[in-house]
């Protein structure tokens, strides 16, 4: 087996560094290995994108040779959850055929479900419901408990996020009673769902004895990783209780536990109540800086919920009260963004969407202010021009900062879309005449062995490298060494060494999780960078992004489907 792994990446090396097909041969050998050692390869964290690529075509050539159309369709799901890092809607469809040819009501019924599952994640709730729904049409006529009970909790989960909370809870006590005793982790989740629900009813009182239930019940069942969240709920039902010092604290305490599962938008709901919670007890400093915490998560991760509006009303009516008419021109302008996302993310609820400013107030207001800068009301006309340039400044850098975050995520894409061999400096190889060199043939074979032992060995993580130390340890001398690097890695010394240390940070962050956890000095000095400076200049000067930038994008990426099952 391992001497077909390594014969299987040769093949792949040839097609990554001249751009050759595979050989059809390579792909129809695999198909003599079972559908679990391919899935089990598909799943692999430690294969590349181009190798899954491999296995997932194996394993639908096979299925497909074999007319099996249950493996055909499992062939269909591996591509919609492992060809990209989101969910493709793509092959759907094609699963969705593939299941209804099976007269399989289980395996349509599974279909439907996972198209459904996909439309969620993309935002269509409609759609989601809509296939769910079917999916429900089939499976009733199984014996199939569990596939029943997943769909029914989806389903309540569209209940739940159009408003419909009633017909949710009703479907969420059915799966409880059905996961009970199956699925720990399944069964606490329908708990806090349940919970949240009545929160939303303004029953806060039962929702209060659920969440108490749901940590007891952790407790019994020795699984814990819902107690934050039943604690944050307890806090939000506190706030909504007028116990607001109470709320404040049991919202802080779950905070840590979230932030450290990079759960955002629950974070950004906890601010959200801690703000409003401080605004009660009078502190409107530390409220503001919690309000605060909610837009930055909005600038970061894009995320904002109907609700979490009225921040940036209580923002912009702060600010005014302060006299402050440049920050309430700023979270004006925000609260226009705010909105248009919404429009995008609530569509089908935007009868319900409650504004205190609508669109019209909000654009007059600004107008207001803008009159009010040109006029230089109770200041200065230099004080004025400074001000209109501000706003002018402001908008210029929202609209940079817009362009900047697109040209960033397009950049991490091409990152993402790029393998590990194409990673590699070595791929950057160019053909020369060696007369050109003005060195010994034998010499540059040398040099290239001793290069290619230096990166394979990751030799380039030890600090401190010089043009000098390296041409040394080669037993070379250093105008050798410097040419055969340019002409064969096609970049200069520093060039070289930075971006093999950048190349190995880029792979350890996205197949390490723990390591996205590091800071920008701990990924430095483990890449071999002797200062924290010089690692994120080189990483920005190769990706045209942050190492900061990069983290933060694979955790969203990964963390952009959330399956209970």
């Amino acid at each position: 087996m391992f001497i077909q792994y390594l014969a299987l990446i040769s093949l792949l090396m040839v097609h990554v560094v001249y751009g050759q097909k595979l050989p059809d041969r390579s792909v129809d050998s695999l198909k003599e290995q079972t559908y679990d050692a391919l899935f089990d390869k598909i799943e692999s964290p430690s294969n590349t994108s181009c190798l899954k690529e491999i296995y997932l075509k194996a394993f639908i050539d096979k299925a497909k040779s074999e007319s099996n159309i249950k493996e055909i369709v499992e062939g269909y799901k591996n591509y919609v959850y492992h060809v990209s890092d989101k969910p493709s809607i793509v092959y759907t469809d094609s699963m969705v055929i593939a299941s209804l040819t099976s007269g399989d009501n289980a395996l349509i019924g599974s279909a439907y479900l996972t198209k459904g599952v996909v439309c969620y994640a993309h935002k269509d709730y409609p759609k989601a419901l809509e296939n769910y729904l079917v999916a429900n049409e089939y499976i009733l006529k199984t014996d199939d408990q569990y596939l029943t009970n997943k769909v029914k909790y989806n389903i309540a989960q569209i209940k739940n996020y159009t408003g419909d909370y009633e017909e949710a809870i009703a479907l969420f006590e059915e799966c409880a009673e059905f996961f009970k005793d199956k699925h720990k982790r399944a069964y606490l989740n329908i708990l806090h769902s349940i919970a949240l629900c009545h929160n939303k009813m303004g029953n806060y009182g039962f929702s209060s004895d659920l969440c108490a239930k749901g940590i007891l019940e952790g407790k019994r069942l020795l699984e814990f990783s819902m107690e934050s969240y039943f604690i944050h709920l307890e806090g939000i039902n506190h706030y909504f209780r007028e116990n607001f010092a109470i709320a404040v604290e049991k919202i802080k305490f779950s905070l840590t536990r979230l932030r450290a599962n990079n759960d955002f938008a629950n974070e950004s709901i906890g601010c959200y109540y801690i703000g409003k919670s401080y605004l009660a007890l009078k502190q409107v400093d530390l409220a503001i800086a919690y309000f605060r915490n909610v837009d930055e998560i909005f600038d970061t991760n894009g995320y904002i919920r109907i609700d979490l509006r009225d921040t940036y009303e209580l923002l912009i009516n702060h600010y005014e009260e302060a006299g402050d008419l440049n920050l309430k021109l700023y979270y004006i302008n925000k609260l226009l963004e705010v909105d248009s996302s919404l429009k995008v993310d609530y569509s089908f609820l935007s009868n319900k969407i409650i504004k205190g400013y609508d669109t019209k107030a909000l654009i007059r207001s600004k107008e207001e202010i803008l009159m009010q800068l040109k006029r230089g009301k109770k200041i200065s006309l230099y004080k004025t021009y400074g001000l209109v340039l501000l706003v002018v400044l402001l908008l210029i850098k929202t609209y940079v900062d817009i362009r900047n975050q697109r040209k960033y995520k397009q950049r991490f894409n091409d990152l993402m879309q790029v393998n590990k061999n194409e990673l590699a400096v070595t791929s950057f190889k160019k053909e020369v005449n060696k007369a050109e060199l003005d060195i010994n043939q034998e010499a540059v074979e040398m040099l290239l062995r001793q290069l290619e032992n230096f990166e394979k060995n990751k030799k380039y993580l030890e600090k401190d490298w010089t043009l000098v130390k390296l041409a040394a340890t080669f037993n070379s001398n250093t105008k050798y060494l410097s040419k055969v690097i340019c002409h064969y890695r096609d970049k200069k010394f520093v060039e070289y060494i930075n971006g093999l240390r950048v190349d190995y940070v880029i792979e350890l962050l996205r197949t390490n999780k723990k390591a996205r956890n590091y800071t920008n000095k701990a990924l430095g000095l483990e890449a071999g960078f002797s200062r924290t400076q010089r690692f994120t200049a080189a990483f920005k000067m190769q990706t045209g992004i942050s190492p900061t930038y990069f983290i933060t994008e694979l955790n969203n990426r990964e963390g952009g489907l959330m399956t209970l099952f």
